[in-house]
């Protein structure tokens, strides 16, 4: 149990830094990539206000430029054709960029008639893409209907122009962004490694000081299995002392009134003690500390059940078996047979008068699934899992006039935990109640 709980501590710790580390990390990429993005669109809307050029390259035109086109146009929309009247702003009221940004800004822009063919390309701001893939490039967008987005390096856009005979045309404009991409990928990769070093490191620290906490607890806990264990033992001598003089009692005065309810009590003490033992060794035991082997379910249930048939008549009630035939389980088969004797007792104990209990055994794909299902007086519907607490008593069904402690169900707990399973009990509708086992 101290290692389980020094792991879910350790899974806690990094999973609540991993979290975080997530939300920094990507808020900070996203936030970059943002900005990077507003740099560009701002690029694009300055090319687009002055017809793909800069306002200071007015002196510096191209031979091919569209030098006879109006300074009218109006943007497309990424989704459709809706065009809107552009705000020609100076360029350097743009207080985000410098005077510089003219001549550090490599693009190109294509002019396309409306059925795609290509009238001018302007490559004179870019060396790196030649007159006739700048065309290509244009004609693949526009064929395809996209107007603003990535085109492998370049971040682009589409405006429409009016052409010498006021016929409408489409102008691509293109900012190459190799840079600024290289630099965003070159902070994401950096932060996603800082973060895995940062998480290696922080996993040492808490692996490391996960045993320092965790130590008075596993020192306290060792504390108390050594009593319950040297309690027992204790208590073993005088209730056997008290059990054999109530022999001799009776032996000399015969059975009475008072020594029956001795030898009761008695069974009950060592009965109790048998489970707190059974319970301390629980919490720590693992497949290596149990015999597991490969048995039948089918039969190990059956022949448990069986001899409680008699007993539930013998108490006015019923049990009724349906058990699946040829169900193999790999686990330890002596604490099996005890859990289905745990939850039968139970059932039998605390089920209403001439109630009617049902034990059912199934396959659910490679799970085994136990239930046991019994009437029950003035229990509330839904989960009833607190009743697996030790010592647990609901006050009108779990009273001590039944002979038990409260502690079978904590002890039928920890054999479907040892075994890797779930138990869970629940109420449908208030007057019944059912136990189920999945075992893996």
């Amino acid at each position: 149990m101290i290692k389980t709980l020094r792991h879910k501590f350790i899974a806690i710790a990094m999973g609540s830094m991993a979290a975080v580390l997530i939300l920094l990390v990507g808020g900070m990429n996203l936030m970059n990539y943002r900005s990077i993005l507003s740099d560009l669109d701002l690029r694009l809307d300055i090319l687009a206000d002055n017809n793909g050029r800069f306002p200071t390259d007015g002196l510096k035109t191209s031979d091919n430029e569209l030098s006879d086109i109006p300074n009218m146009h109006e943007d497309f929309s990424a989704d459709n054709r809706t065009l809107e009247k552009p705000d020609n702003s100076s360029f350097f009221s743009h207080n985000r960029l410098s005077e510089e940004t003219p001549y550090d800004t490599r693009f190109f822009t294509v002019v396309l008639k409306n059925d795609g063919t290509v009238i001018s390309v302007d490559t004179g701001k870019i060396a790196a893409v030649s007159t006739s893939e700048a065309g290509e490039y244009a004609q693949s967008l526009y064929s395809n209907g996209k107007y603003i987005g990535f085109w492998d390096s370049y971040r682009y856009r589409a405006i429409q122009v009016t052409g010498t005979n006021n016929e409408e045309n489409t102008m691509y404009i293109f900012v190459n962004c190799e840079r600024e991409l290289n630099s965003f990928r070159s902070f994401l990769f950096s932060s996603i490694g800082v973060s895995i070093l940062g998480m290696f490191l922080v996993f040492i620290l808490v692996f490391y000081f996960s045993k320092l906490l965790v130590k008075p607890v596993a020192e306290s806990y060792d504390k108390q299995k050594r009593f319950i264990t040297d309690a027992s033992h204790e208590l073993k001598t005088p209730l056997t002392i008290i059990d054999a003089n109530t022999e001799v009692i009776e032996m000399e005065t015969g059975e009475t009134e008072w020594t029956k309810s001795i030898h009761n009590q008695v069974k009950r003490l060592t009965s109790l003690t048998q489970k707190l033992v059974f319970l301390s060794r629980m919490d720590e035991s693992n497949s290596n500390t149990m015999t597991m082997l490969d048995f039948s379910l089918s039969d190990a249930v059956l022949e448990t059940a069986m001899p409680f048939v008699a007993v539930a008549s013998t108490n006015n009630k019923s049990l009724s078996l349906n058990i699946t035939p040829g169900l193999i389980l790999h686990g330890d088969e002596a604490l099996i047979r005890q859990l289905v004797s745990l939850l039968l007792d139970n059932a039998i104990k605390y089920s209403s008068a001439q109630g009617e209990i049902t034990l059912t055994l199934k396959e659910n794909g490679r799970s085994k699934i136990l239930s046991i299902l019994n009437p029950a007086d003035n229990i509330s519907a839904g989960s009833q899992d607190i009743l697996f607490d030790r010592f647990y008593r609901a006050d009108s069904s779990r009273n001590s006039s039944t002979g038990g402690f409260g502690i079978g169900l904590s002890v039928a707990k920890a054999i479907v935990l040892s075994h890797r399973g779930n138990i869970s009990a629940k109420s449908d509708d208030g007057k019944s109640i059912i136990f189920t086992v999945t075992l893996p």
